[in-house]
């Protein structure tokens, strides 16, 4: 991201500001059980407010639904590949893991959908960054971990991928493979620079992505799923929401000519409504903001 923007605007002087969340920190802790939203956003969005910094790029399914007053997101670049990958011990696919295999998750959104699909499956918290959770595969006699492959592709590590999983095993989290960058709503600066390497497609579909997550009151303790497609000019969006043992796994679409952001945010807000028409597993209610854990 930040080699497009020196291209678009070679006349800023851009300093990066390394930053460590809550969520990077407690790494010994299961996501779900850290507690509140804005895990990987909130120490970045302090130093927003106190004007600190211009703007904080997150991995957009990071990012919780809704976002704090006075901030503002833009989907910045091209998505990367949005599906999940299992790097696996022995080399073997997922559907030959044998009975009992262990894998190494953070997400409740993988676990509640591989329980789904196996229920045999051992599924153990596995956090920390990319590096630690591989090496994680072979100190903990692990026999798969399952990591987004946007973040392998990205560092080059597309070689340790035994199988990208197809959406209809796994759907990804909403966002996932996308960038975002976060500013203050009142810069209008800033909000016009982030706009030079924004991509529209790409933006549009996490906004569908996004209010569902919103609508259904998701997070990163919710087994929640989205993935927005376009077919021409027309946006798919499959949704998935499930309770934490995949017992109860709700799926549903909906489709729509998503020209703008307000018929990206009535496609998220059609699925949601299908989520909760069909019994689906719901956290807040639908067509409302979700409450701050």
């Amino acid at each position: 991201m930040l080699s497009r923007l020196k291209e678009t605007c070679p006349h800023i002087a851009f300093e990066i500001r390394a930053v460590k969340t809550k969520g990077d920190k407690l790494t010994a802790v299961p996501l779900p059980e850290i507690g509140g939203k804005g895990l990987f956003t909130q120490e970045l969005e302090n130093l927003l407010f106190r004007r600190e910094i211009d703007f904080a790029v997150h991995s957009l399914k990071d990012v919780p639904g809704e976002l704090p007053a006075g901030l503002t997101l833009r989907t910045v670049g091209r998505r990367e590949d949005p599906r999940d990958a299992l790097i696996s011990r022995s080399g073997r696919p997922l559907a030959e893991l044998p009975p009992g295999a262990r894998l190494g998750t953070s997400s409740l959104r993988r676990a509640a959908q591989l329980r789904h699909l196996r229920p045999d499956l051992r599924i153990e918290s596995l956090r920390g960054n990319l590096a630690t959770r591989i090496h994680k595969l072979e100190s903990e006699g692990l026999d798969g971990i399952i990591l987004a492959a946007a973040g392998l592709l990205r560092l080059g590590l597309e070689t340790k991928v035994t199988e990208y999983l197809p959406v209809s095993v796994c759907l990804p989290a909403a966002g996932q493979g996308a960038l975002g960058a976060e500013c203050r709503a009142d810069d209008a600066e800033t909000v016009s620079l982030l706009a030079t390497v924004a991509h529209k497609p790409t933006e549009l579909a996490a906004t569908a992505e996004r209010t569902l997550l919103d609508r259904l009151g998701g997070g990163c303790r919710r087994p929640i799923a989205a993935l927005a497609l376009w077919e021409g000019e027309i946006l798919r969006l499959q949704a998935l929401t499930a309770d934490e043992d995949g017992r109860r796994l709700t799926r549903a679409e909906a489709a729509a000519a998503a020209r703008d952001e307000a018929t990206a945010v009535a496609l998220g807000e059609s699925a949601a409504a299908l989520i909760a028409a069909r019994g689906g597993v719901v956290f807040a209610p639908v067509g409302g903001r979700s409450e701050n854990e």
